[in-house]
């Protein structure tokens, strides 16, 4: 059924229940699976590039020194995502599924589409922040445009929301029933 199957990792904590719920289709499946990161100026963690046009009037340093900076900055996250993306690898070779590599630059939701058509996958798993309205409009939402877009099966993965404690299911719910 899923036989190759895409994954697509970022640095959030999320992304280990994306692997996780991935590494089980494909033993469920005996598949194998591509592990994808995006290096994405959108992403968390990512080295902010609007402070070389923008600088800091109090830091010191010439433009290029300042460009410098930046690419040490870069590589230092670029080096943080071959890790995530190593290590996940590791854990699926050690519970007997074939995993490759690849991480590159871009837009997240075209790169997974596009690395998606041409493995000739037919499953992506991602994750899911849970964004709606507003929030997603302004934000984007990487999910929604695979989902649109991608040329095969998407599934979800929803990041943890964290819900209220309560003993009564109408106690942590901002509707109240009128009675």
């Amino acid at each position: 059924m899923f036989q190759k199957i895409l994954v697509a990792m970022d640095m959030s904590k999320d992304s280990k229940r994306v692997f996780d719920e991935a590494i089980a289709l494909a033993k469920a499946n005996k598949g194998s699976m591509v592990l994808l990161h995006v290096l994405s100026i959108d992403e968390e963690g990512c080295p902010n590039i609007s402070k070389l046009y923008n600088p800091d009037p109090y830091q010191s340093g010439t433009g290029s020194e300042m460009v410098e900076q930046y690419q040490k900055q870069w590589e230092a996250f670029a080096k943080k995502g071959l890790d995530l993306l190593r290590s996940h690898s590791k854990a699926a070779t050690a519970a007997g599924v074939h995993t490759e590599c690849v991480q590159s630059p871009g837009i997240p939701g075209k790169t997974i589409c596009n690395t998606a058509c041409t493995w000739d996958a037919d499953l992506i798993v991602m994750g899911r922040r849970g964004l709606s309205g507003l929030s997603e409009t302004l934000m984007g939402s990487v999910s929604n445009y695979v989902l649109h877009h991608a040329p095969c099966a998407v599934l979800t993965v929803q990041s943890q929301v964290k819900m209220a404690t309560s003993s009564h299911p109408s106690e942590s719910s901002p509707w109240k029933a009128v009675t």
